[in-house]
């Protein structure tokens, strides 16, 4: 994509996503199109959290300063990006209030009063909640923003530390399932130390890579260890009758994943929605010629019926302008099955279909309704190709050892083809001073092929 920041912006606007226009920066609206996109989106996740008994839950969004100071280590993480509230209407609060940057606090405070016994373990806690962080950096709409609208965190609480470590396994193979679901691939790394989450004892990330070449961090998971369980006093009395600290993880998405649907599966038309997530899954369109409009609007009507009963979320498009403008307009918003349906269709007892995906248009009988399950898996299957195919042209393995030699070619390749190169392990060249050396991000450590990399990348 020649210049993926204005399509990007375009399409938020055009496809009536995202209004940046808000007096605040870094702040926008979801306009309705796209909040439908957001509600079966976290639909998804929800559902993915409520199967593996995970109870969603809601905290207040205001801590108190001497509450968060009880974070130490982890609030210097956030300390310059914090909001606070300092006043109630003209009078100054004795004690200031942050806008949460993140959970953390409010939900331990809380479980430490809910956790007395082994017995009352495991919690496994989520809310979808917004955020706040004074972003200084330039701010994108749904990729960096000062009030993050949708932020999904999920928080743990362990007897042992084997059953905290098979949560974070459990947690990424929901985030894996979640990411497939929506046809987004991903590369799963252990963050380095230097840029864990603060306070955890490791953190393990998901990127995708964006049609510019620059990857996006979409997903997180770490182990807490008892790092805040010593912090927050989460001491419990074990089965044998002593006393330990809970063994805690926590993982969140956010609006990036919106970002991501946009950017990986979209072309210079506009959206290209994956199924499961579209606000409208099949629009139809009647072509109407004069003589022939109620018979036309009749059968739509029919069709739309017959879909509706079938559970699709389907449009009847009967405004009083050309079919091609029609055409453009659920192009633009992505919709991945139109129907086109005039005189001669009728007459024949045909349907006339257009996948966005492929942009293939073709005929099925009339009876045939019921294909359109297979279709729908169909557009799914290809999104997701598609979007596999994108990102794995952008991953680039370099394994030429350790030398003045390989720090050229990384900064070389990642001027010129971007996206994320591999290169072999070596403890040696693993710190923060290879990054100044290459100019870019190191991401991690990653399996790829059975092997172990190192991953740097260029990144938002």
């Amino acid at each position: 994509m020649e210049n993926f920041s204005e399509w990007y912006g375009n399409i938020l606007e055009k496809a009536e996503i995202y209004d940046l226009r808000y007096p605040i920066k870094g702040c926008g609206v979801y306009l309705p199109y796209g909040f439908k996109i957001r509600r079966y989106v976290f639909e998804i996740i929800r559902n993915m959290l409520d199967e593996s008994e995970h109870e969603e839950a809601l905290f207040p969004m205001l801590i108190p300063e001497d509450l968060l100071a009880k974070e130490g280590e982890h609030i210097k993480g956030f300390e310059d990006e914090v909001y606070w509230v300092t006043h109630g209407g003209t009078a100054p609060l004795d004690v200031k209030l942050a806008l949460r940057p993140t959970s953390e606090t409010p939900i331990y405070y809380m479980m430490k009063l809910w956790i007395k016994v082994h017995t009352d373990l495991p919690i496994k806690v989520y809310q979808v909640v917004n955020t706040f962080r004074y972003e200084t950096k330039h701010t994108r709409p749904l990729i960096r923003l000062r009030e993050i609208m949708t932020f999904k965190e999920a928080h743990t609480a362990h007897a042992t530390k084997e059953d905290a470590e098979n949560q974070v396994r459990e947690a990424i193979g929901i985030y894996k399932n979640f990411f497939d679901e929506l046809g987004i691939p991903t590369i799963i790394s252990k963050r380095p130390e230097w840029d864990k989450f603060p306070g955890a004892e490791y953190t393990m990330a998901f990127d995708t890579i964006f049609p510019d070449g620059k990857t996006m961090q979409i997903g997180t998971v770490h182990n807490l260890g008892q790092n805040f369980a010593k912090t927050f006093e989460l001491e419990f009395e074990t089965a044998d009758g002593g006393k330990d600290y809970a063994y805690q993880t926590c993982y969140g998405i956010s609006d990036r994943v919106i970002a991501s649907i946009i950017a990986l599966h979209g072309d210079e038309k506009g959206l290209i929605l994956p199924p499961n997530v579209a606000p409208i899954q099949i629009v139809i369109v009647p072509l109407l010629f004069k003589g022939k409009e109620e018979i036309v609007i009749n059968k739509a009507k029919q069709v739309y019926n017959l879909l509706k009963e079938k559970g699709f979320r389907v449009k009847l498009d009967d405004r009083d302008i050309r079919p091609g403008r029609k055409f453009n307009d659920w192009e633009l918003r992505g919709v991945p099955l139109r129907i086109e349906l005039g005189p001669r269709d009728i007459k024949n007892k045909k349907i006339t279909l257009f996948r966005r995906d492929t942009e293939e248009k073709f005929q099925i009988d009339e009876e045939d309704l019921n294909e359109i399950n297979n279709i729908m898996d169909s557009i799914m299957e290809t999104i997701k190709e598609k979007a596999n195919e994108r990102v794995n042209s952008f991953i680039t393995v370099i394994d030429d050892g350790y030398s003045r030699a390989l720090t050229d070619k990384i900064k070389e390749t990642l001027a010129e083809k971007k996206g994320i190169i591999l290169i072999p392990y070596n403890k040696d060249i693993y710190n923060e001073e290879f990054e100044d050396l290459i100019d870019a991000s190191v991401l991690g450590t990653t399996e790829y092929d059975g092997k172990e990399y190192i991953a740097v990348a260029k990144t938002y």
